[in-house]
């Protein structure tokens, strides 16, 4: 857990400096792709333990 937590706060400072930089813009294109990834990795993860019937959760 406390791995998680220092790559998220690495990535707030790696945020604020883009946005401090006017580079906001390109911070919050990149911010939207992960999400999209991750959301669609999330689900493809889930679709496959269902098929192999394990727990989704």
């Amino acid at each position: 857990m406390l791995g998680w937590s220092l790559v998220f706060a690495v990535l707030a400072v790696i945020a604020g400096f883009f946005g401090f930089f006017g580079l906001a813009g390109l911070a919050a294109t990149i911010a939207k792709v992960l999400f999209l990834v991750f959301l669609v990795l999330l689900v493809v993860s889930f679709l496959i333990r269902a098929i192999r019937g394990q727990s989704v959760v």
